[in-house]
C-alpha cells in the first residue's frame, strides 16, 4: 500500500471520528434543550390557567386565532408545523397583558407577541 493511500485512510478515519463525535454531542444537546423547552411550555400553560382563572380574557383559542391571523397578515404563504404558547405576561388591568407564542417550522421559529386591548388580542410584534 502506498504512503498516499495510508495518509488518505488516516485522514478519512479522523474525519469520520470527528463527524460521529459532533453528531453525538448534537443529539445530547437537542435532548437536553428539548426537555427544557417542554418544561418551558408546560410552565406557560400553567401560567395561562392561573391567568384565565382570574381573568376571562385569557382564552387559548382566542390567542391562537389572533396569532394565526397575524402570521397570515404579516407572512402570507409561510407555513408552520406547530404553534406553542411560551409566555403569559398577565399584569394588572387589560392593556398591559402580553402573550408570546412561537410558530415552529422546518425553516425556523417565529415569535409572535400579542397584546390585549379593548377588542381582544392583537399583534404587537413578530420576529
Amino acid at each position: 500500500m502506498s504512503t498516499l493511500a495510508v495518509i488518505l485512510i488516516a485522514v478519512a478515519g479522523v474525519l469520520l471520528v470527528l463527524f460521529l463525535g459532533g453528531l453525538v454531542l448534537s443529539l445530547r444537546r437537542q435532548r437536553r434543550e428539548g426537555s427544557a423547552y417542554a418544561r418551558h411550555i408546560a410552565e406557560a400553560d400553567r401560567a395561562l390557567e392561573r391567568a384565565r382563572a382570574s381573568d376571562r380574557g385569557w382564552d387559548r383559542e382566542a390567542l391562537e386565532r389572533a396569532a394565526r391571523a397575524a402570521i397570515s397578515a404579516e407572512r402570507p404563504g409561510w407555513s408552520y408545523d406547530e404553534l406553542h404558547l411560551v409566555l403569559v405576561d398577565d399584569r394588572p388591568g387589560v392593556h398591559e397583558d402580553r402573550a408570546h407564542l412561537v410558530a415552529t417550522s422546518r425553516d425556523g421559529d417565529l415569535r409572535i407577541v400579542l397584546r390585549r386591548g379593548e377588542e381582544g388580542w392583537a399583534l404587537e410584534r413578530m420576529g
